[in-house]
Formats: C-alpha cells, structure tokens, sequence
C-alpha cells in the first residue's frame, strides 16, 4: 500500500489554534529568514500578541473556522475513493494539526513505507512546498521510499480547470460577458525572499501568461487580464501591485478574482477576498465584484491529481 499525503499550511478551527497557527507560522525560518532562533521566537511572540484578537476577529466573520479543514476532508475522501484499497490517502498541515509527527503514526500503526508526498501548491516556493516537506526531515528513515509531485502550474489539464471556472462566472445565461477584468490573485512574499532565489513570482508570472493564451484560444471575451498580490503583512517590501492598488485603479469598473495560488479555499479566499477586499471593491465603486472558487475537490481536478499520483 502506498500513501498519499497531502501538504498544506493549515488554518485555525479556533482562538487557541489561532495562536498556535501565527506563533509556528512566524517561527519557519523560511518565512522569518534570520538565523536567529531567539529573534524569531520573540518576533513570533510579539505578532501573536499584536495581532491575536483582530485576526480572530476576522475569523468569526466566516463562522469561526477556516474552511481549509473542510475542502481537505472532501478532497481526501474523493482520492481515497478513486485510488481505492492499495493507497491510504491523508493530510499533514504545517502550522496547525495534524502535524507530520501525527502523520508518521497514521504510516507506523498501517505499516506503510511507501510514501508520496503530494503538496497543495502549484507553484514551488521555500515558504510553502520546502516548508512543508521539510516538516518531515528526521521523522522518515531510509526505511521509507518518498517520492514528491513537481509543481503542476504549466500543466494544460489543471489549467483548464481553472479556465472552467472564471468561465462559469462570466457566463450571462448562454453568453459571456467581455466587460470583465479578471485579476489572477497571489499570495504575497517579501520581495527580500524573491530576491533570495525563491522561484515563486516567476511560476506565477509564467502560469498568468499561459491561462491567457488559453483565454485567448477559446476565444473567451474580457476586458483585461492582470496579475496582483493579497496577504501583505508588516512594513518590509512585499511583491506587487497590491490587490487594493488594482481594484483602485479599475474604479467603476467590472472585476473576477481568481485565488491563483491557492489549491484549497482557505480564510486568505474567503474571508480576505470575499470579505475584506469586497468592502475596498465597494469603496472603488466597482460595479460587479466576483471571488472564483479554488479546485478544491471538483472532479477533473480530482481526476488530473490521480493521473499524476500513478504516473
């Protein structure tokens, strides 16, 4: 039997999950780049502090608990269902449970030594796939044959998953609207981590380009296509433009966001998007604001995941 285990950061299910998400996400020195364990302990102290009771706040606009937990459970169950009895499919998260080491009892108590790690990222980046694998550094031994699906942004078939959805919210009935500037929304790095090698910006740059050219080929109608960045955090230089800079330079004007690199609706999609920045759309006075859905667990995405996992 082999193992599937899917990777991503997490979200809180409460307040004291809450916490625990900023003070391990804050102490990842592939997020803090210092070599400083103390400075990054205290620097994750001091945000959590600053930061806990507004953050929750936000939370309990979407019901208290990311969705993060939901999708996953949805996606994992679909897998497990098509993969059938010679895989066991799960998920270990980085900031919050279950942890790798909780994953690693799941593998010990089913025997299993065959492991595929499968990271809910398309694009790579040290702050989200390097993170998470080495999560697991030290916990497998040379018992443990592990493998790692490659980063699936140029691929045509999880693109068109993409293209399927914006296409679904600029249909009017049998016809699609071309008034629309579809804006490709990515989570924000530190311009310090770009500039240290991280590859990130550039797998977004290059997906962006693709998915138009496919726009393009289906002869699918807009009025622009743009990239921006959301989840800017603190005072250093962050990658742009910022969504809010580009909702404001489309003002009166229609817009669709797609969450470009996210795989898994999580509180940065339904609360920062779908919330926060609706409220900076209104005050730019756009006249049509629309938040697509990740992949999550829809069936040809489901489907393009079982391709790359048995091939």
């Amino acid at each position: 039997m082999k193992a599937v285990i899917l990777l991503n950061m997490g979200g809180a299910r409460n307040k004291k999950e809450l916490s625990l998400f900023l003070k391990n996400m804050f102490n990842d020195k592939n997020i803090i780049t210092t070599k400083s364990k103390i400075f990054r302990s205290l620097l994750a102290s001091f945000i959590v502090s600053r930061r806990l009771d507004e953050s929750w706040k936000n939370y309990e606009k979407i019901g208290g608990c990311s969705p993060i937990y939901e999708f996953s459970d949805k996606l994992k169950k679909k897998l497990q269902s098509k993969l059938g009895k010679d895989y066991y499919v799960t998920y270990a998260m980085r900031y919050t449970p279950p942890f790798a080491k909780d994953v690693l009892l799941e593998l010990e108590e089913k025997k299993i030594k065959d492991v595929i790690f499968l990271p809910l990222y398309p694009h790579y980046s040290t702050t989200t796939t390097k993170s998470s694998l080495e999560d697991f550094d030290g916990l497998l031994d040379s018992s443990y044959t592990q493998k790692v699906i490659e980063p699936f942004y140029k691929d045509e078939v999880y693109n068109q998953v993409i293209i399927n959805e914006i296409k679904k919210n600029l249909k009017n009935g049998s016809v699609y609207s071309d008034d629309y500037n579809i804006i490709f929304s990515a989570h924000a790095l530190p311009q310090k981590i770009i500039k240290n090698g991280d590859p990130y910006q550039k797998h977004i740059q290059e997906e962006v380009k693709i998915l138009q050219k496919m726009l393009d080929k289906q002869n699918i109608k807009y009025k622009s296509v743009s990239l921006a960045y959301q989840s800017k955090l603190g005072p250093i230089k962050w990658l742009t433009p910022s969504l809010g800079t580009r909702l404001k330079e489309l003002k009166k004007q229609k817009v669709i966001i797609y969450p470009i690199s996210f795989i898994v609706d999580n509180s940065e999609t339904k609360f920062e998007l779908s919330v926060e920045y609706k409220e900076v759309a209104k005050e730019c006075e756009i006249k049509d604001y629309i938040v697509c859905a990740c992949p999550n667990d829809k069936d040809d995405f489901v489907a393009k995941l079982i391709n790359l996992l048995k091939n």
